[in-house]
């Protein structure tokens, strides 16, 4: 005894222990929760504790509001406990059908807050059917002569119950001639064949009544009888015969009462009425014989009643072809039902949240769908969509259940509701949709910031500008009222150095100029406006203000080649140019002299720049490139053109009103260095320039006044000479030059020449009259001249890169190096003891 009770308390222990391991499994599902109950329990029959498997307490149930959505009421939830209980008679077979496996699906809703859980209740079949036949009983003729082995159709015996509780065979009365076996169809149902084992004969036997049995494999079994009467008939040795034995078709679920489904043939052998043939079903259930009907004498089988694919799927249809003589032969028609898109999806709304307040989060639920289509395949696949403008998405929770979520923060201000309309499609083809209409309100807070009516403001500002000046106005609005819609303006950051440029009146949003711009200095710079509410807390958004500085015409051109000033002189002799040009005199039309090179500081049609020759020695020899500035000879060179020209450009920019600045340019028509270098000392003494004419036109004129002491100077001069020519004028001798001097310019090497070069001449060699200048010239030394030690030794005023251009100056001269014969020529002046320094940039 005590061990039998320890028995039962480790068994009580396991069911437990079984029992709560289920219920973990069930609450670590998805949010679904499964039964098992079997069928036909009583109304008020417990199902489970439903609101414990949820994680609810019975103290939540009132407030919770615990309840079922199901579109049929089979089960109940109590208010007091949240025990779910069974509402009405379950019958398995009645809600499934064949099917093996039966559950009811429902969603049990709470509140405060809204969720939804999925409940699964399994109906659990019982042997509660016994299976019957279609008829009572079975009437059968054969004939004496059917040899053994022969197979007769008996037809189908049916049990509701599924599984093990379904038909399981037939069983036949004991006799001496027949056996049955059971056989099973493609579809899987179990239909009897009567099989003769033994030869009749109607002479010892004409009839024969059996009892025919269907049993199931419940616990106890259920059985079900019919009488088989067997009527032994004279000799027709040849049964009719089916071109098939299964004949397989298809009809869509809309094909018209009247359509031909098939046409069955068979053939006899026999002749007479033995052959002769009519057609019939045998026995099958009522709701096929509805729906079909055969022609007896063609063996045409026809439609009468109209299909649906979600009733009946496919038919199978037992034919017989009888003979004159009484013989029959039975075959087999499938149909199988096609699915037509006929039904369109249902839309059920289980449950609105509304009003939403405008700050609720992303993914909030607001409302619960169930969608459904009775159709089948792609025709019952159902695809659902929110149609209208709102910030709402539709979320799919389990199979036929949807939640619509927000997908982004509401905004009342721009919709104080939405209004949406779901819209379910299936796949079909044409596809079936429906509509339901869905109204969200949405209640109001504080959420708007400022916004700018533009993101980014551009303003357009000339330099030279007044300081104070406006430059632009920004604007935000906020579409929320009172202080949460004041805005107020301040500058928050911008580019670096831009803050000190301009500054913001709060109210108004006005920008104004702090000073003067500088186009030159600044061209754009760009500044954050900040907008904020007076709400709290506050809202604020900005703006970027970018200002550019229009240019104004306020730089004139600046020549950069040729540079302007003068060489040093030496003693006694006049100014040198700064920088001269060597031109050949087999020099052609078109031969690039030199180029003015100059910079403008404003940009745009103000720093365009154009050439124009204002003035030039030989105005017909020379021309100005009008954009590139290159001076090149407008004709041959002449042996008529003075040696050394001065060339002046003007330089114009495009300014309103333009500016400009001029070059000069000074060139010296020679073949050689030889031959330039004494013509440059001669022109540095002497006056070439139109202002030198003027004034030696003016001297000649006072002289001409200034006869008398003219005549005076003569008498002077001829007794002056008799008694032997003064110092001064012993350099008009033989020898020119005396021996610690030489008479060249002093900068010479500071011409526009792509190199640099210092001479010098010996203070113990003299150097021939025709050789060098011609008369007059004073004695000069050389080292004032060049600036120069004796024997190449530089000064300290020339060491430093005498010669060089400005360091602003271009570089390249495309087209201009000294000659060959210029080199030749440096060449020879370094045999008749005249030194050159070359920085090497020959």
């Amino acid at each position: 005894m005590a061990v039998r009770q320890s028995r039962q308390r480790a068994v009580g222990r396991a069911v437990l222990l079984l029992a709560l391991l289920l219920v973990l499994c069930c609450r670590a599902a998805a949010e679904r929760i499964r039964y098992v109950i079997p069928e036909e329990l009583g109304r008020g029959s417990l199902v489970g504790p439903l609101a414990r498997d949820l994680g609810l307490s019975p103290a939540e149930l009132p407030a919770r509001k615990l309840r079922l959505s199901a579109e049929k009421q089979y089960f109940t939830v109590s208010g007091e406990s949240g025990n779910l209980y069974v509402s009405e008679r379950l019958d398995r077979e009645e809600m499934c059908g064949e099917s093996a496996s039966c559950s009811v699906s429902f969603e049990a809703l709470v509140q405060n807050p809204l969720n939804v859980f999925h409940v699964e209740v399994a109906i659990q079949d019982v042997n509660d059917n016994a299976p019957h036949f279609l008829q009572n009983n079975f009437q059968l003729e054969i004939n004496e002569l059917t040899s053994p082995g022969a197979r007769f159709y008996l037809g189908i015996a049916e049990d509701p119950d599924v599984g093990s509780n379904s038909l399981q065979g037939y069983e036949l009365e004991t006799n001496a001639y027949f056996e049955v076996e059971m056989k099973e169809s493609q579809d899987g149902s179990k239909f009897a064949e009567l099989v003769l084992r033994r030869a009749l004969d109607r002479e010892s036997e004409q009839s024969l009544r059996l009892v025919l049995t269907a049993v199931d494999g419940g616990d106890p079994p259920r059985s079900g009888t019919a009488q088989l009467c067997i009527n032994v008939t004279d000799a027709n040795d040849n049964p009719p015969v089916f071109a098939q034995d299964r004949y397989r078709t298809s009809l869509r679920e809309d094909a018209p009462p009247g359509l031909t489904v098939l046409n069955v043939s068979a053939s006899d052998a026999d002749a007479g009425t033995n052959a002769r043939i009519t057609y019939g079903f045998g026995k099958m259930p009522a709701k096929v014989l509805q729906k079909f009907v055969v022609e007896a004498e063609s063996g045409t089988i026809r439609l009468q009643e109209a299909l649906d694919f979600e009733d009946t799927r496919a038919f199978s249809l037992a034919v017989e072809a009888r003979d004159g003589g009484g013989l029959v032969a039975h075959c087999e028609v499938e149909v199988e039902v096609l699915d037509v898109n006929d039904n369109a999806p249902e839309i059920t709304v289980t449950s609105v949240s509304s009003p939403v307040p405008e700050d609720a989060p992303a993914g909030t639920v607001v409302a619960l769908l169930k969608v459904r289509d009775r159709d089948s395949g792609e025709n019952g696949q159902v695809w659902c969509e929110l149609s209208g403008e709102a910030p709402l998405s539709m979320v799919s929770s389990s199979v036929g259940s949807y939640k619509v979520v927000t997908t982004s923060a509401l905004d009342r201000e721009q919709a104080s509701e939405h209004r949406v309309t779901v819209v379910a499609r299936d796949r079909g083809s044409p596809s079936l949709s429906s509509r339901a209409s869905l109204v969200l309100e949405v209640s109001d807070v504080n959420d708007n910031a400022p916004v700018f009516e533009e993101a980014a403001y551009s303003a357009y500002v000339a330099e030279n500008n007044a300081a104070g000046a406006p430059v632009v106005r920004v604007r935000a609005r906020d579409a929320d009222a009172g202080a949460n819609g004041r805005v107020s303006y301040w500058l928050a950051g911008g580019s670096a150095g831009a803050a000190p440029y301009v500054s913001v009146e709060a109210r108004s949003g006005a920008v104004y100029a702090q000073r003067s711009f500088d186009y030159e200095q600044c061209r754009e710079f760009a500044v954050a406006v900040r907008a904020q509410d007076g709400g709290a807390p506050s809202r604020s958004s900005t703006a970027t203000v970018r200002v550019f500085v229009l240019d104004r015409n306020d730089n004139a051109p600046r020549v950069l080649w040729p540079a302007s000033g003068s060489g040093a002189s030496g003693s006694g002799a006049a100014s040198l140019p700064a920088a001269f040009e060597v031109v050949p005199r087999s020099a052609e039309a078109g031969y690039l002299v030199g180029k003015v090179v100059a910079v403008d500081a404003d940009a745009g049609r103000n720093a365009w720049l154009s050439y124009e020759l204002v003035q030039a020695s030989e105005p017909s020899l020379f021309r100005v490139g009008l954009h590139s500035g290159e001076v090149r000879t407008a004709r041959a060179v002449s042996e008529r053109d003075a040696a050394k020209q001065r060339v002046v450009a003007v330089v114009k920019d495009h300014g309103q009103p333009a500016l400009s600045a001029t070059a000069t340019l000074h060139v010296v028509l020679a073949e050689s260095l030889q031959e330039a270098l004494p013509e440059l000392s001669e022109r540095a003494a002497g006056a070439d320039s139109p202002a030198e004419l003027q004034f030696y036109l003016v001297l000649a004129l006072a002289l001409l006044s200034a006869l008398f002491l003219l005549s005076v100077a003569l008498a002077v001069l001829a007794r002056l000479r008799r008694a032997g020519p003064p110092a001064v004028l012993r350099c008009l001798g033989a020898q020119r030059f005396s021996v610690p001097g030489a008479a060249f310019p002093a900068d010479f090497c500071e011409g526009t020449l792509p190199y640099s070069y210092n001479l010098c001449v010996a203070p113990a060699r003299a150097v021939a009259e025709g050789a060098w200048l011609p008369p007059p010239l004073p004695s000069v030394p050389a080292e004032e001249l060049l600036g120069t030690e004796p024997c190449g030794k530089p000064s300290p005023s020339s060491s430093a890169g005498a010669g060089e251009p400005p360091t602003d100056a271009p570089q390249e001269r495309t087209g201009y190096a000294p000659s060959t014969h210029i080199r030749n020529q440096v060449a020879t002046l370094r045999g008749s003891s005249l030194v050159m320094g070359s920085d090497e940039r020959f």
